[in-house]
């Protein structure tokens, strides 16, 4: 009897939005709006915790902020207990909930004050009432002298993650690199079917490692600045040629930074769209609460509904 197989499926097609309308896609969290520019989020498997980054106008701050969940309500955000003067951006929880990965440019240890490049940087914990420990280089091979960006993992630890090297296709290219025997083995480029001469980067990876989501910049295919694209595994176990998820995830404006829990089948994302029309304000405060709260093209965290079907073939 030939053995079951799992088939991801998509929900699209080119005559067909994966959302059914715009008002589909909503912020994830208006309390967020106090802060100009939110880059990229992550959450836990129970959705009872959020990390995401918090950034200055021009992006030249980055700090880590968290939200817990309490009931049916986010908590107020607070800073991650390793903030530092150095830049520190896009978390990424274990499925375990017990180490946060994330990016950072501070220096390796307390002697030096210098920043170098970006790094794959993690905390861990023991529980998610415990407290994180202080920060540690996740080593070679994944980091090197050059940037790496995005840390993803799937369920079994494996590690896909943006790399700005010259042996890439591309200036930004997405490489995965594989948990065995306890450690990580030298990062491999993902193919053509993934990376192209352009820029790929922040890539998501699913819990089985059968889709990947990510993003690419000003493509022939694309709508706009950046889109965000999802390639599947065959049969055979190779990546198939990646999708523009199109309209209305995608639109004319820069959206990046994809995150997705399995759990509800919601996609988190960054999006820098704006939605902003001449009109006649009243007051001071109806002019400030009308440009922070709508979608006023500054890097914000949105939400939709993006079904992706499991299909079990003999």
């Amino acid at each position: 009897m030939a053995k079951s197989r799992l088939i991801i499926l998509l929900v699209l097609c080119l005559n067909q939005a994966i959302a059914q309308d715009q008002n589909d896609i909503t912020q994830f969290n208006s309390a967020l709006n106090k802060f100009l520019n939110v880059r990229d989020l992550c959450i836990s498997e129970n959705g009872s915790e959020a990390f995401f980054t918090i950034q200055s106008p021009l992006q030249d701050i980055s700090q880590i902020a968290f939200i817990q969940k309490k009931g049916n309500e986010w908590t107020e955000p607070e800073l991650m207990s390793f903030s530092s003067s150095y830049m520190d951006l896009e978390p990424f929880l274990s499925h375990d909930g017990e180490r946060l990965f994330f990016v950072s440019n501070r220096p390796l240890d307390d002697l030096s004050k210098e920043k170098k490049d970006f790094d794959i940087w993690y905390v861990e914990r023991g529980g998610s009432d415990q407290e994180w420990s202080m920060p540690k280089n996740i080593g070679a091979p994944i980091n090197s002298g050059l940037n790496e960006f995005y840390p993803s993992l799937s369920k079994n630890n494996n590690l896909y993650f943006t790399l700005e090297s010259p042996n890439g296709l591309g200036k930004d290219d997405i490489y995965f690199s594989r948990w065995e025997n306890g450690s990580y083995s030298t990062p491999q480029l993902l193919d053509k079917n993934i990376n192209t001469s352009g820029y790929e980067f922040n890539a998501f990876i699913s819990k089985e490692e059968d889709f990947i989501l990510f993003s690419r910049y000003n493509e022939e295919d694309g709508l706009g600045s950046g889109d965000i694209y999802i390639s599947v595994k065959d049969d055979r176990g190779n990546w198939e040629k990646a999708r523009n998820v199109g309209a209305p995830i995608n639109t004319k404006y820069m959206e990046y930074c994809p995150f997705y829990h399995e759990g509800d089948q919601t996609l988190y994302f960054t999006s820098r769209r704006n939605e902003l029309s001449p009109k006649l304000f009243n007051s001071v405060s109806e002019f400030q609460e009308y440009m922070y709260e709508s979608n006023n093209g500054l890097s914000k965290i949105y939400m939709t509904h993006l079904k992706i079907k499991g299909i079990t073939k003999e």
